[in-house]
């Protein structure tokens, strides 16, 4: 009797981490989707920055989905992925705070997306910058929604998927030892 409550309470427990890992994945391919959909049907070009936070998405969808496969016969693999992507999604919503807070002019942001860049007083600098195309400035919201630009809604959704990784990866540690 005692085996089948562990055995089920088990199984639990791993059907549990399984959603949270498809979870992420699904939640980091919508993200990605939304932000792809924004800047090609919108018309909204992503500033260095927005690409940078980017990247934890792209990683976390086959990380997610490979913690996911590893699940049933390793559960001490499947969190250790998922203890990664918190850690992953917790710098991104760091970056996704910084970025926001570049976009409200809380504190100064990089040079190369931010800095308003050489004026030109002759017609041989004009020409010359005409030559170079403009970089798309991190310290401008390209879009709001309520308020709170894509960096923002990033920061919150990183921190989000950080918090539930994070659950995932400290969950159940007695059932794995």
């Amino acid at each position: 009797m005692a085996y089948n409550v562990i055995a089920s309470s088990a199984a639990g427990f791993a059907s549990r981490l399984g959603l949270i890992c498809l979870a992420i994945a699904l939640v980091s391919a919508v993200a990605l989707g939304g932000a792809l959909a924004i800047e090609h049907m919108g018309g909204v070009a992503p500033c260095p920055l927005c690409l940078d936070q980017r990247i934890v998405y792209y990683a976390a969808m086959p990380l997610a989905l490979l913690a996911f496969m590893v699940l049933p016969g390793n559960v001490p693999l499947c969190r250790v992925i998922l203890a990664l992507l918190a850690v992953g999604f917790l710098l991104n919503a760091g970056l996704g705070i910084y970025h926001s807070g570049i976009e409200w002019g809380w504190w100064p942001g990089p040079e190369t997306c931010s800095g308003a860049g050489a004026i030109a007083t002759t017609p041989d600098a004009l020409l010359e910058s005409l030559k170079n195309p403009r970089v798309v400035r991190c310290d401008e919201a390209a879009l709001r929604i309520l308020g709170l630009s894509l960096a923002g809604y990033s920061a919150l959704t990183s921190a989000l998927l950080a918090a539930l990784a994070g659950l995932g990866a400290a969950a159940g540690r007695s059932l794995t030892r």
